[in-house]
């Protein structure tokens, strides 16, 4: 049996693999956390503050979740190894097709839990906040937002992560202008800040009585939630708020009046809107986190310590520089041009299956940093 020696030849350097992988993880350092938090939960008085109860929970639930995901590889690999022997001493060609099938699983699993030691940056681990903007190409252009819209809420649905609007901008011909969404989950932020930047779409254009192809464009930024401790000092003088419709398809929370408020941050031109809390208050409260989410990002991507640095307009959208390409015609391929990875079923990418985009990104930064 070929197949069966050829794995368990490899099962050595997967054992060692694992224990390299333990070794980037810090397990003792995990326990020693998971235990100093469970002896901060037994304490009187831990819910008498909420939010930094949920906060250690939420702390407590990242902790676990990576021990666990880590022990089960262990019973995996060690699972494999029985059964190839079990398999080998019965001479039972039978349990090739199992043990091959768990063997891939093994190197999956294994694979998305190296991917997450690489998830180190400062917010990483936090929510992220997404906005789309259709470019120009009219109602082509807006009905490309929608979709990148919507295969970026199927792929934050996928992971069990919750998609909540804050903000819609509905174009009347169809489509989207533009629309914001929290994405709360752990590492959303890890994930999707790769994702960041120009996408194209080539296609029969379903607006187009004559049925010709179509190139549209649209952006997407991304960044990390900032926690509520964590404060930057913000000039009342450089913002200009204003206060408008709710409007778009926040449901049945939008309230149809002038409660929408859209904050310009005037140094950088940076434009923030919400429009799906409840009350005009809410918001502005929402709508300023946001600001101060994308100035801290923006600061720290242009290595400014001061928010005082920054100025110039940020909210232009190159369209010379696509990171991605999405093709519908005269062939299907969806490829990203920073990693050259590229699938042929732009149908599933558009279905939220964007896991080999954001892994190969992840990988990259992997090989650069080495």
């Amino acid at each position: 049996m070929v197949e069966l020696d050829q794995i368990k030849y490899e099962l050595t350097d997967m054992t060692v693999n694992l224990k390299e992988l333990g070794e980037s993880l810090d397990l003792p350092k995990l326990l020693e956390k998971q235990n100093e938090i469970n002896f901060r939960i037994e304490q009187e008085g831990f819910w008498d503050d909420h939010e930094e109860a949920q906060k250690i929970l939420k702390e407590k639930k990242s902790c676990e979740s990576k021990i666990e995901e880590y022990k089960l590889l262990e019973t995996e690999l060690e699972d494999i190894g029985v059964l190839i022997e079990m398999a080998i001493e019965e001479d039972d060609e039978g349990m090739v097709e199992e043990i091959q099938s768990s063997y891939d699983k093994y190197k999956n699993d294994m694979e998305n839990l190296r991917l997450k030691t690489l998830l180190n940056g400062e917010y990483d681990s936090n929510n992220a906040i997404i906005s789309v903007h259709a470019g120009s190409g009219g109602t082509d252009a807006q009905d490309w937002a929608e979709m990148l819209l919507r295969m970026y809420t199927r792929w934050s649905e996928s992971k069990g992560y919750n998609v909540k609007i804050l903000d819609y901008q509905d174009a009347s011909e169809g489509g989207i202008k533009s629309a914001t969404l929290l994405i709360e989950g752990e590492n959303a932020y890890g994930y999707l800040k790769n994702e960041k930047g120009v996408h194209r779409i080539v296609r029969i254009s379903p607006f187009d009585s004559s049925g010709r192809r179509h190139t549209s464009f649209a952006s997407l930024d991304v960044m990390p939630e900032i926690d509520d401790d964590i404060t930057i000092n913000i000039n009342p003088d450089d913002l200009r708020i204003d206060t408008y419709r709710s409007s778009g398809a926040g449901g049945q929370h939008v309230n149809k009046t002038d409660s929408a408020i859209r904050i310009t941050h005037i140094p950088t031109n940076i434009v923030v809107s919400c429009q799906n809390e409840r009350s005009q208050h809410q918001n502005k409260e929402t709508a300023m986190k946001v600001l101060m989410s994308k100035l801290i990002e923006l600061a720290e991507r242009e290595k400014k310590a001061n928010l005082d640095e920054l100025a110039g307009d940020y909210s232009q959208i190159t369209w010379g520089s696509q990171i991605r390409s999405y093709v519908f015609h005269p062939y299907s391929m969806v490829k990203d041009h920073r990693t050259n990875a590229e699938v042929g079923n732009v149908h599933a990418v558009m279905d939220g299956d964007l896991d080999y985009f954001i892994n190969e990104k992840l990988k990259q930064k992997e090989v650069n940093a080495q």
